[in-house]
């Protein structure tokens, strides 16, 4: 998402991805450093980053939840704009 980002190719990014829970703590490891990473990457890009990981007990949970991959895409491309307008109020008024 940060080499995406830095780019400065891309009105957003979007991560899309599944953990699923296994039988030690990695899982809350993995999750956590994903929601970081992307969190890191648009803060320092100012490159709107959308969160897609579903984080899941089993996979018939992911399967149920294929849906929140657009989701995601729409967030993203929601603040895409949202983004683009702050901008142009910004060099209007500046």
């Amino acid at each position: 998402a940060m080499a995406l980002a830095k780019t400065r190719r891309y009105v957003a990014v979007v991560a899309l991805g599944c953990v699923i829970r296994g039988e030690t703590a990695h899982f809350e490891y993995v999750a956590g450093e994903a929601a970081s990473g992307l969190q890191l990457a648009a803060l320092e890009t100012g490159v709107p980053v959308a969160f897609g990981v579903l984080t899941t007990e089993n996979l018939e949970q992911a399967m149920a939840r294929t849906d929140k991959g657009a989701e995601a895409v729409r967030s993203a491309l929601e603040m895409a704009d949202l983004f683009n307008q702050l901008r142009a109020t910004a060099k209007a008024a500046g």
